[in-house]
């Protein structure tokens, strides 16, 4: 797993541990949970430790598990998925997602340094997924409270009410992960990238 200086389990720029217990292996993890992260190895090739985390209960990674990947195989393409998992992120000030998302973003979802600056910021430097990550933005800042203009504005930039709903759900999917791993402390095993509102 990487770590923020290929050795030192961190968050937020410090050496910590997290608060909740991560099992070491997927053996240490509760039974109903080892094929639930055989499944995430297969597909990454290791474990990060929100996985392993949430494995301490089976209930919680499987209801992750199934609806990030419904989401995964909805109207949203992958680079506006991580472009909005960047900015809910950045607004949550969670530094595990941060780095995660910064990290996947560049090199699965091929995001170059100044898309994901301009994520970090609420937008892209592509027109039409700024839009759906100004709406993104808006969503965690209105706390769902959007008014008519915001939901005209993403609309007619392209996007279908199924993208719109998507949009919503995957800031409830990225809140969830933040807010765990703010709770856990959960130990960054990503390169490290920490929101300007915990620095």
């Amino acid at each position: 797993m990487l770590r923020g200086d290929g050795n030192t389990p961190v968050r937020n720029g410090k050496d910590q541990m997290s608060r909740i217990a991560i099992p070491a292996t997927i053996d240490a993890a509760p039974v109903a949970s080892a094929p639930l992260l055989e499944a995430v190895n297969q597909q990454f090739g290791t474990v990060p430790n929100l996985f392993r985390l949430l494995a301490n209960s089976p209930s919680a990674l499987a209801g992750y598990l199934g609806l990030n990947g419904a989401l995964a195989k909805g109207a949203l393409e992958a680079r506006t998925r991580e472009r909005i998992a960047i900015a809910v992120a950045e607004l949550n000030g969670c530094t595990y997602c941060l780095s995660a998302h910064s990290y996947l973003g560049k090199n699965l979802a091929k995001l170059d340094d100044a898309d994901i600056a301009a994520s970090r910021e609420g937008g892209s430097t592509d027109p039409k997924a700024a839009a759906a990550v100004r709406f993104a933005a808006r969503v965690v800042h209105e706390r769902g409270h959007v008014n008519d203009g915001d939901l005209a504005a993403v609309k007619a930039a392209g996007y279908s009410e199924a993208q719109l709903l998507e949009i919503v759900l995957h800031v409830a999917l990225n809140t969830l992960t933040n807010y765990v791993n703010e709770v856990a402390q959960t130990e960054v095993d990503f390169p490290v990238v920490v929101p300007r509102r915990a620095t």
